[in-house]
């Protein structure tokens, strides 16, 4: 569906806009009754996503099943579950489901491919300024290899670390795939790089970065975890997409996914681990026969043996949110950012946020997360306006200058009105309906 469909035009002369409305955001993709999440209005999954209720009933019914272990099954449970895990996560991404492995979280896969890789002395790896910890430290850790770690401003102004309070927005004349093209070097094996930011919610184009990198022999590696659960990921010409469970997968801490093509595949080390060889889940065969050949499919990538809890926690999530429909939840995102936008633009103190906001969701530049910038350099009052939602039983978050707003399947038209009500001062506790 066109992003311009059923749209119209404010009138504010030389900063005219466009505020589209895809999808009905009155009826949220997910039931009310999936999560419980009482009169709170949560609009924090860009940093821990609600589990639904159905992934607390599987998890609590198989606690059930190892109070008496006799009831599990190896190949239905032990093996079963994570293949079920890798399912899903396939087809939330839209690649093979043997590409997949399965990790404990965003950080796990990225370290397979950093500590994996075969790096020689002088090569570095390329990042955005300003990546979360997540997609840094990996990465720095190879100092000791010979391999560097290098950061590139991505929009006029762009400020991080101890600066960051001082850092500029990011607007719609900001190429910034242009500036990481640019300061891609003859050095460089990777380009490590989050495909939503977590402080200002860029979506950065995966494709036109991806056919880039291929040309130059550079692997993309993806943070995917802003974005996974809501959107679907160009990654044809991506080499690595990792993410953790528990933002908008809607499952608990310590699960995740990596997916890597076979071409870079092939060049990581194994990570060494007794199912990540050929026949190691045969019991038939004796454990005690190492001549085997490595798996060349994900497995070879996973961390240890089955994570059978943590798969299936993962799997429900990722099957609620199938079933509900990865192309609904992206239009009733966007919906829903462009009602709270157009409503955001009418209160004076917001109308520039709203409309630099705006030109962004536009032209496909936001993910599910809305990033307020300060206008300033103190984020003091995003903190107070923060701690009064809280009060209100409003649940957002300040990272790094930014008020973070992310919305997912669960919210409503009622929400919308809520947080523009609370934002613009008029914050009540009422529980607002779908």
């Amino acid at each position: 569906m066109s992003p311009e469909a059923g749209s119209r035009t404010l009138g504010v002369g030389s900063d005219a806009t466009r505020f589209a409305h895809p999808w009905d955001p009155s009826t949220p993709p997910f039931a009310a009754e999936a999560f419980d999440l009482q009169d709170k209005l949560y609009a924090l999954h860009c940093a821990e996503g609600p589990v639904p209720k159905a992934t607390a009933a599987a998890v609590r019914a198989f606690m059930e099943k190892e109070l008496r272990p006799w009831e599990l099954a190896w190949q239905e449970d032990a093996l079963g579950l994570p293949a079920r895990a890798r399912k899903g996560a396939a087809a939330l991404i839209g690649m093979k489901e043997e590409d997949i492995s399965l990790t404990s979280s965003t950080s796990a896969g990225l370290q397979a491919i950093a500590m994996g890789f075969p790096w020689e002395e002088g090569d570095e790896v390329l990042a955005p300024l300003g990546e979360f910890p997540s997609n840094a430290y990996p990465w720095k850790a190879l100092a000791r290899r010979g391999v560097s770690f290098r950061e590139v401003r991505i929009f006029s102004g762009h400020r991080s670390g101890a600066d960051a309070l001082a850092s500029a927005a990011p607007g719609t004349e900001s190429d910034s795939e242009a500036r990481i093209l640019a300061a891609l070097s003859r050095r460089t094996r990777v380009l490590a790089l989050s495909w939503v930011r977590f402080q200002d919610g860029l979506k950065l184009d995966l494709a036109r970065l991806g056919q880039a990198c291929q040309d130059r022999g550079v692997h993309l590696v993806v943070d995917g975890i802003q974005g996974a659960g809501t959107h679907l990921p160009d990654l044809r010409w991506a080499s690595a997409f990792a993410t953790g469970s528990h933002k908008g997968l809607l499952a608990p801490q310590g699960a995740g996914f990596l997916w890597t093509s076979p071409a870079l595949r092939s060049l990581l080390q194994p990570m060494g681990t007794w199912l990540g060889v050929v026949d190691g889940d045969n019991f038939a065969r004796p454990s005690t026969d190492f001549h085997r050949d490595w798996l060349a499919d994900g497995r070879a990538l996973e961390p240890g043996g089955p994570p059978v809890l943590a798969a299936l926690a993962l799997a429900t999530s990722m099957e609620t949110i199938l079933d509900a429909g990865l192309d609904a939840l992206s239009a009733h995102v966007h919906a829903l950012q462009a009602r709270f936008l157009e409503g955001l633009s009418d209160i004076p103190d917001w109308r520039s946020e709203a409309l630099r906001l705006e030109r962004l969701r536009i032209e496909g530049r936001l993910g599910a997360l809305l990033a307020l910038h300060h206008r300033g350099e103190d984020d003091s009052a995003h903190l107070t306006l923060m701690r009064k939602g809280l009060k209100a039983g409003i649940f957002t978050s300040v990272r790094e200058g930014y008020l973070r707003i992310a919305f997912h399947g669960w919210h409503g038209a009622a929400d919308v009105e809520r947080l523009l009500g609370w934002i613009g001062g008029g914050a009540t506790g009422t529980a607002s309906s779908p």
